[in-house]
């Protein structure tokens, strides 16, 4: 894409897009993780190189349940390792901006090798814990490949909708659920241990951009079902080019 798509071209664009092939009857792990890899953009979504998204987050006192904090502009940029292995450590690079006006609530990036903040570097330790409590969902891109265990979990009910749930294991032997719609393909679910609690996460709203890209505008985010956040997407663009100072640690 060579720019942003706005929400209401992202509703077009998946208007015109049409309906996806109904589910087949007992389909095997393997075949509901292909149909999602083709219900959410094929060859792409595998390998988009590059992936931006801007919208705005809430986050929640886990405590309480109140607001805690709303971001009305909150970004990431994120490039993507080819032959990923492991589901829950860091991979790629990304950066993470969550601002309310003028005031920068946080920032968190990655350059393939230094986690940092806007407090400065992060511990290896400690990064690897909060990265470990965060990645997950870009392993699904390698689940089809060599050394990966794919199994049936029992279907659940997930926003009234029928869900197939998938246990994904990783050659390091680090296991995900993942829930994929039974109607769509879509991938709509998905939870794994972390050090910060059972993660799960929802998806929904999805829309697909002009080059085929499927995107959910909607994710909510869980730890020992207590929710700690939701972000809601409002622009995306895959496989532009990003200037790998953006995911460099700022100068002391």
């Amino acid at each position: 894409m060579r720019r942003f798509i706005t929400a209401t071209a992202f509703a077009l664009a998946w208007l015109a897009a049409g309906p996806l092939a109904a589910e087949p009857a007992e389909q095997t792990p393997r075949a509901v993780v292909e149909r999602a890899v083709a219900a959410h953009g094929g060859a792409l979504w595998l390998d988009p190189g590059t992936l931006e998204l801007s919208g705005t987050a809430t986050f929640y006192d886990p405590a309480t349940g109140a607001v805690r904090s709303t971001a009305e502009d909150y970004r990431m940029w994120r490039t993507f390792e080819d032959g990923r292995t492991a589901a829950h450590d860091a991979s790629g690079k990304v950066r993470i901006i969550a601002r309310s006006g003028d005031k920068l609530l946080f920032e968190v990036g990655y350059d393939g090798e230094t986690t940092w903040t806007e407090r400065g570097i992060m511990p290896r330790a400690e990064a690897d814990a909060y990265w470990a409590s965060n990645f997950g969902f870009g392993i699904i891109r390698s689940a089809l490949e060599a050394g990966f265990e794919l199994h049936h979990a029992p279907v659940r009910d997930i926003g009234g909708r029928s869900t197939n749930i998938i246990r994904i294991r990783d050659p390091q032997g680090q296991q995900t659920l993942f829930g994929f719609d039974a109607d769509s393909g879509f991938i709509t679910y998905m939870a794994f241990g972390a050090p910060r609690g059972w993660h799960e996460r929802l998806y929904s709203d999805f829309v697909r951009l002009e080059n085929g890209w499927v995107q959910a505008r909607q994710v909510t985010l869980l730890y020992d079902g207590i929710i700690a956040n939701r972000v809601f997407w409002s622009e995306a663009r895959t496989g532009e080019s990003i200037d790998p100072t953006l995911f460099q640690p700022p100068a002391p």
